[in-house]
């Protein structure tokens, strides 16, 4: 049974420090840091085996444009406990407390082609993305983003929204391509597409390949190619107002439902 509870003490926080290492091979964020983030605004909550911590979301007070908002900046999870529904359980128990503390909006970034994060972030919790980050973080040195661009989608998760309350549905019955996922000799899946600069149907969708970080080990220049490709076409979407709210799961690749963000009846979001 996975314990999912707020995390405030030092010592949690080192056990938090820990995980992160394991996740991303990388120097943690230092406990001065995240504390004082949790003294003031912010949330960390932490899924728990027993004593031991499998799983963590860590976001601290943000403020722009007049508007406060907590910030979700990590979410990880041991390599021996995903895809057990870990991630959608901290999410939750964040806009729990997130809305016990006055927030109405939280925000995080995401990579577009870790179309497991993106299944979570659009599909499970009903976040949406109108905001594209090119190179958001720089060149990333750790095991999961070495080799290409760091890009990133900004999610925003109208807490207590209709949208997100209510689960609204969206039908993509009649979504049409911006793009074909097409395999190769080699049976990888490359991005062909047309060179459609204006977008007016309803609503669309874009083709993005299932396991990222296996293609990408296959075929670094063939990675490469899809982050600019689908970085060039999300932003033409955005662009003309739509936003993405959905990641379906196909048999053999993924694909990215995008409406326009107008018809959501968000208020404030723009």
């Amino acid at each position: 049974m996975i314990d999912i509870r707020e995390v405030k003490t030092i010592e949690q926080l080192e056990q938090v420090q820990q995980l992160e290492y394991n996740v991303w091979s990388m120097p943690p964020i230092p406990i001065h840091q995240t504390l004082t983030a949790v003294k003031n605004g912010g949330i960390v909550v932490g899924a728990y085996d027993g004593d031991k911590i499998v799983g963590f979301s860590y976001g601290f007070a943000g403020f722009r444009e007049g508007k406060s908002y907590l910030c979700s900046h990590m979410l990880g999870i041991d390599k021996n406990y995903r895809s057990q529904g870990i991630g959608e359980s901290l999410k939750q128990a964040q806009q729990v407390i997130a809305i016990e503390r006055g927030y109405d909006l939280m925000v995080w970034t995401f990579d577009p082609l870790e179309t497991r994060n993106g299944y979570l972030n659009l599909s499970k919790l009903n976040g949406i993305c109108h905001t594209y980050i090119e190179n958001c973080y720089g060149e990333m040195q750790d095991s999961l983003n070495k080799g290409l661009p760091s890009d990133r989608l900004e999610v925003s998760w109208y807490l207590t929204s209709d949208y997100v309350v209510h689960d609204v549905a969206i039908d993509a019955t009649t979504a049409v391509n911006v793009a074909n996922c097409i395999f190769n000799e080699q049976d990888l899946p490359y991005l062909k597409i047309s060179e459609n600069s204006i977008f007016n149907n309803n609503i669309y969708t874009l083709p993005v390949p299932k396991g990222f970080q296996t293609l990408k080990i296959q075929d670094p220049a063939l990675a490469l190619d899809w982050r600019l490709k689908t970085r060039r076409l999300i932003q033409k979407l955005f662009a003309q107002g739509y936003t993405a709210v959905q990641l379906q799961q196909q048999e053999n690749y993924n694909e990215y439902v995008f409406v326009k963000l107008a018809t959501l009846g968000l208020e404030g979001a723009n």
